[in-house]
């Protein structure tokens, strides 16, 4: 028997354990063992050459993976698949449909997430409302790839207070996503930058650990599976087309690539440059399916008075509005609405950046009247003036 089978972490006895899995595999994994049992099986003098370890620890790393570390045992698991010089055409084919035209960033996205798995990375997203689009293939494919060190999450699990079996995981992907609470939106934010995080399972305190987890969002709702404002640039969010014809053993091949693909990480030149703490710039991950994501987010008070001032610019043909937050009022009163005026100065000042005049000075004054015409009268406040090309522009409308 080798010593090896056997570890000792402070006082508590391990067994490490090869358990087999459908696909004909073996994950390698540390269950708790009894000294009495391991006495019982290997006799009293075994027990002198079980290795010791004060304690557990997590250090990533795919290409030069130490298993100890300062008399520590390191729970990440090594990549089960090593780098080998080969081609590999359906990755490629793979790749093209998930990153598209973005396909430059999707690579350095990978060779970071092998290379550097402690830098931190945008919260990647991939949407449609098709199905049959590979997002789930993606998301096997990079189990595959990273193995133990990727896990899967419900909304439920990602929403609970134990969080002990995916803190300590480089992937976290969360299929069918839908958090409309603000405060999820919150914690994925926080997490997907911060390098530390609490950990705590049923039973046991918490304790602050290092974290380096990175996220992967799939939903089926392009429009508003996360409450983003329109100031976020944590989310590379890519909307993937379907595929039209389907391989059935297109996961077998791709598996038989990895250490191709691998190699191929290990051996290329990063593409971008690290230009902030999430390595890519908010304008290299901006998509079509982002500005989508927040049009949708913003609020129907923001949507509505929007709405009328550009029906009143084209009525009236003109290309700018003096507003003050009273008049947004009145004209929001005509709708079924409820606002008040600390929300709209919040919306004219916070949300579309736009500043007041400094005194009270006159202007022409928006208003409906009772037959549901637009007209202006004269007035005098401290207006905002709101551009019909801003407003285009900013709901996306052009």
């Amino acid at each position: 028997m080798n010593d090896a089978t056997y570890i000792r972490v402070g006082t508590s006895y391990y067994k490490s354990v090869q358990v087999p899995t459908i696909a004909g595999h073996f994950n390698e994994i540390i269950v708790p063992w009894t000294l009495e049992t391991i006495r019982q099986d290997h006799g009293r003098s075994f027990i002198g050459t079980i290795k010791k370890y004060d304690g557990f620890t997590c250090l990533p790393s795919h290409i030069d993976f130490q298993r100890e570390c300062h008399g520590f045992y390191n729970t990440y698991a090594p990549l089960p698949h090593k780098p080998e010089e080969g081609e590999f055409p359906y990755t490629l084919k793979l790749l093209n449909h998930i990153f598209g035209q973005q396909l430059d960033i999707g690579m350095d996205y990978l060779q970071l997430l092998f290379e550097k798995p402690i830098q931190i990375l945008p919260i990647l997203c991939l949407v449609s409302k098709e199905r049959s689009t590979g997002k789930t293939s993606f998301l096997k494919w990079l189990k595959m790839i990273f193995d133990n060190n990727l896990t899967y999450l419900t909304n439920d699990s990602f929403s609970s207070q134990f969080n002990a079996d995916w803190a300590n995981k480089l992937l976290i992907c969360i299929d069918e996503v839908l958090f409309n609470k603000e405060e999820l939106t919150e914690r994925i934010k926080y997490l997907s930058t911060t390098n530390f995080n609490k950990i705590e399972a049923k039973g046991k305190d918490k304790r602050e650990v290092e974290f380096f987890g990175k996220f992967i969002l799939c939903s089926n709702n392009e429009d508003n599976f996360i409450k983003i404002d329109n100031n976020e640039t944590r989310f590379w969010v890519l909307r993937i087309p379907s595929i039209k014809k389907e391989e059935t053993r297109f996961l077998e091949y791709l598996e038989s690539e990895i250490a191709a693909f691998l190699y191929h990480l290990q051996h290329r030149k990063l593409i971008s440059v690290n230009k902030t703490r999430m390595w890519f710039s908010p304008s290299q991950i901006k998509t079509k399916a982002l500005e989508n994501l927040m049009q949708n987010n913003r609020n129907r008070v923001e949507k509505e008075l929007a709405s009328i001032l550009l029906s009143a610019m084209e009525t009236l043909e003109i290309e700018e509005i003096c507003l003050c937050p009273l008049d947004a009022l009145q004209l929001l009163s005509r709708t079924r609405i409820k606002t008040d005026l600390t929300q709209l100065r919040h919306i004219l000042k916070r949300e579309w950046k736009l500043v007041n005049q400094d005194n009270s000075m006159a202007y022409s004054k928006l208003m409906i009247w009772q037959d549901g015409g637009l007209g202006r009268i004269d007035a005098k406040g401290r207006y905002y003036s709101i551009n019909k090309d801003f407003l285009t522009e900013y709901f996306c409308e052009a």
